[in-house]
């Protein structure tokens, strides 16, 4: 028997000892077995109620154990805020009740202490409410009257995190096998703890084991990723062992760990990026993040690139840069598996990335030969 199960079992026994010695006697006498002395001894009375509660405790103790365990794990993933707040407004609730009490514990009969558990559980119960539900207006609260003053110059002041931090992100299957999220990782740029959910590498081992030979490899990188990552001591990586049995979407149950962790989201996947907006999940789109590093090119500027399929339009050709982005040559299709030196006339940014637009730049040159710059005015010159 493991120390939990222990304790458990010694309180259902005392709570057996305690109902046994007030509740057995006004049973023997509704049976009219008050004249069986050894029946009616209150030592009797309570091994009787402790043996009674001891079944029910090895009975129930299972039940009870899973549902501790599931009460803290729920309360691990809460914020110490959370926390805190929740314990004072359980309190301020919990004595509110105890002050109503003190009036109703007056009533016939029984209803007294019926009213003040009830009283008890509403009140504690809405008081935890409303400190877990409005922590952040509770904070501001103490913030404002506890104001630190202002500190002299040459302080260092407190790094602390701020209301825009979120501890945990969670990280979907298609971002795993993308890869690029362990070197981001891996310097620094992603701060806090990477959370992978049990139901992703579920998912990930799914892929891995297809038919399909490129979905099966897809897979198998990914659960290679998680496992460097997980290795790497600059990386911190935690697994979520819970899952949402009523839910059979893995970008569903996403969301859903996001929002009770006060997450952030880290995807590739379009379509999950635009339900976590609509949701009000956090995301990092790891896509955005490459296109907002890619350099800025201007009308006028210089390429080298090397055209290796025609375009969409007559003559055009098509190139790419080093990092995925694509480059639209006029009249590219003559120079294709050929470096060409070409001018970007213009660049736009769509969903699928950046597009930039170019002219050979021997054309631009020959063009400025045959409409040379007009000579500046001046003096006329003079005849002698």
């Amino acid at each position: 028997m493991n120390t939990k199960k222990r304790i458990i079992s010694i309180i259902f026994a005392l709570v057996g000892v305690g109902l046994g010695l007030g509740v057995l006697p006004a049973l023997w006498d509704l049976f009219n077995v008050e004249n069986v002395t050894w029946l009616t001894n209150p030592i009797v009375d309570a091994l009787l109620g402790a043996l009674i509660f001891l079944i029910l405790a090895e009975l129930s103790a299972g039940w009870i154990l899973r549902q501790l365990k599931a009460v803290e794990t729920y309360l691990s993933n809460q914020s110490p805020s959370y926390l805190l707040f929740g314990s004072l407004g359980t309190i301020v609730g919990l004595v509110l009740a105890a002050l109503i009490s003190i009036t109703t514990s007056n009533l016939p009969g029984p209803w007294g202490t019926v009213v003040s558990i009830v009283l008890m559980l509403v009140l504690g119960y809405l008081g935890f409410r409303t400190g877990t539900t409005r922590r952040d207006e509770w904070r501001k609260l103490f913030n404002a009257r506890g104001k630190k003053p202002e500190p002299e110059s040459g302080e260092v002041l407190e790094r602390r995190a701020g209301e825009n931090y979120r501890k945990f992100k969670l990280l979907d299957t298609s971002v795993i096998i993308d890869g690029r999220v362990q070197s981001i990782a891996k310097i620094g740029f992603i701060e806090g703890t990477l959370l992978v959910p049990t139901f992703v590498v579920h998912e990930l081992q799914l892929i891995s084991d297809s038919a399909d030979a490129l979905k099966r490899g897809r897979g198998r990188r990914g659960l290679d990723i998680i496992n460097q990552m997980k290795a790497d001591p600059d990386i911190h990586v935690e697994m979520y062992d819970g899952d949402f049995e009523d839910m059979t979407e893995v970008d569903s149950k996403l969301l859903k760990l996001a929002k009770l962790l006060d997450g952030v989201v880290i995807t590739n996947d379009y379509n999950l990026n635009k339900v976590a907006q609509f949701q009000n999940v956090p995301v990092l789109n790891i896509n955005a993040l490459a296109n907002a590093l890619k350099p800025d090119l201007i009308p006028g500027e210089g390429l080298t690139v090397t055209v290796i399929k025609s375009g969409t339009e007559r003559q055009q050709g098509v190139a790419y840069l080093e990092d995925g982005t694509m480059v639209v040559v006029e009249d590219g299709q003559f120079y294709i598996n050929k470096p060409l030196d070409v001018v970007v006339t213009s660049a736009i940014q769509t969903a699928a990335g950046r597009m930039i637009f170019a002219k050979p730049a021997h054309q631009q040159k020959s063009l400025r030969e045959q409409n040379p710059d007009p000579k500046p005015a001046g003096k006329k010159p003079t005849r002698k």
